[in-house]
């Protein structure tokens, strides 16, 4: 039995909770995983999974192998690395996710450069609002929109994202300017909901140091933020765009932006990733990357509201950007 791979199948059927996407994940087949899942708790002489019809559990004994498990194939890792870089650079496959307008707009018309200098690195990149999880779905890294907190995944913050209440010059004419916030009662929106929930995310303002939500009259709700954006440039409604989003068609006069004094505190772009990436060379170097590009990014710095912003760090680790997030935040 070849005891590495064994540890590599086992810890991705835990990370995953599934013997079927730990085989995808790995490439293998689905009786391949199952036999070398049976013939590790063989060798070891212990039950490491209690398995039920919806899902696994780890045993007091898996428990504590994983976890032996996960330092050791970080250590295998890293001690590669230290003597791969030196020659060839990082090199592998890294999956990548990232929301649908920052991957279009940001992260892909850019990629060709990350491939220049990184050429053993070969990306895949899912792109979409859906927000994934990263451990089950077998996802290095992701970028993530809003405020992170506590979890077994860390982060590093990108960027900022700024919310702008904006209109189309058709639909004001149609309907008028709202001149006040209480004047938002007699207009219609185009509402972002979300796919998990189906719930439609609130107008939110910042007013005299308080955050102020404001429940919108919509005949049109989308998921899918370009859409959303298209929507509200077509005149079906007011909209509260991300500022990337928004600036072309701000400067080009496809939208007018409202209420800018109102403008609510930005909230945090991230990259995300779980701890057993941490110290992976692929990892990081594609978050170093992703931070240059954000950084000089007109798109991202455009707009910005001046208002103080301090994103939440509930932990750290040896990143001064980093800090360690929920999995239910993303």
């Amino acid at each position: 039995m070849d005891r590495l791979q064994a540890m590599q199948v086992f810890t991705r059927v835990v990370d995953t909770n599934s013997f079927s996407k730990a085989a995808d994940t790995l490439d293998l087949p689905r009786p391949t995983v199952s036999t070398i899942i049976q013939g590790l708790e063989s060798h070891l002489g212990v039950r490491l999974l209690q398995r039920t019809t919806r899902r696994l559990n780890l045993t007091p004994d898996g428990a504590a192998y994983y976890e032996r498990c996960v330092r050791i194939l970080a250590d295998i890792e890293e001690a590669e690395s230290a003597f791969t870089q030196t020659s060839t650079g990082p090199r592998g496959k890294l999956r990548v996710d990232v929301p649908g307008a920052l991957g279009r707009m940001i992260v892909l018309p850019h990629i060709h450069e990350f491939h220049q200098r990184f050429p053993n690195i070969e990306v895949m990149i899912g792109v979409g609002d859906r927000a994934v999880d990263l451990v089950q779905d077998g996802v290095d890294c992701a970028i993530r929109i809003g405020a992170l907190s506590d979890s077994s995944l860390v982060a590093r913050r990108l960027g900022l994202y700024q919310r702008l209440t904006v209109a189309s010059p058709s639909y004001l004419e149609r309907c008028g300017r709202p001149e006040t916030i209480e004047d938002l009662r007699q207009h219609l929106a185009v509402n972002y909901f979300f796919s998990r929930t189906g719930r439609a995310m609130d107008f939110a303002f910042w007013i005299d140091g308080q955050a102020v939500e404001v429940k919108m009259r919509s005949v049109l709700a989308v998921n899918d933020a370009e859409a959303y954006t298209s929507a509200i440039v077509n005149g079906n409604g007011l909209g509260q765009s991300g500022h990337f989003m928004s600036w072309e068609h701000l400067q080009a006069g496809r939208l007018v932006e409202l209420f800018p004094q109102y403008r609510h505190r930005p909230v945090p772009i991230s990259a995300v990733y779980p701890h057993s990436r941490h110290l992976s060379p692929t990892v990081r170097v594609f978050v170093d990357w992703m931070a240059e590009v954000f950084e000089r990014s007109a798109l991202i710095n455009y707009g910005l509201s001046d208002a103080p912003f301090q994103a939440d760090r509930d932990g750290r680790d040896d990143d001064p950007d980093s800090v360690v997030v929920r999995h239910d935040a993303l």
